[in-house]
């Protein structure tokens, strides 16, 4: 069991930063892959950012080059670094974690925390 927690949301203007937080609290030596997911008003929920073992970090197109994911694994914190934000960048923010079991990967969600960008 894995329980997430988001934080550092909020309002910014465009052009501007925010380094968004997970907090991730129990089984948490299982998780092989942490990521942020964000959803649109209206719109299904689309990946972000995510890292898998090794430190393997993969990016969505939109993101590329603005955006910067990091786990600290001592700290048990999954980090999102947001910069040169766009109003195209609000949406709410989820906070995802996968842990392999025997039939397969299962995910775990934090609540969502909302971004906006104002122009």
């Amino acid at each position: 069991q894995v329980q997430l927690v988001e934080s550092g949301g909020g309002a910014v203007q465009a052009g501007g930063s925010l380094r968004l937080s997970c907090a991730a609290t129990g089984d948490l030596d299982t998780i092989s892959v942490m990521g942020w997911y964000r959803q649109f008003p209206r719109k299904a929920r689309e990946l972000v950012a995510r890292v898998k073992k090794g430190d393997l970090r993969e990016y969505s197109d939109a993101v590329k080059g603005r955006f910067t994911i990091s786990r600290d694994n001592a700290e048990n914190v999954l980090y999102l670094d947001m910069t040169d934000l766009s109003p195209e960048d609000t949406a709410v923010y989820y906070c995802n974690a996968g842990i392999p079991k025997y039939s397969g990967t299962y995910y775990y969600w934090g609540k969502g925390i909302q971004v906006t960008v104002s122009s």
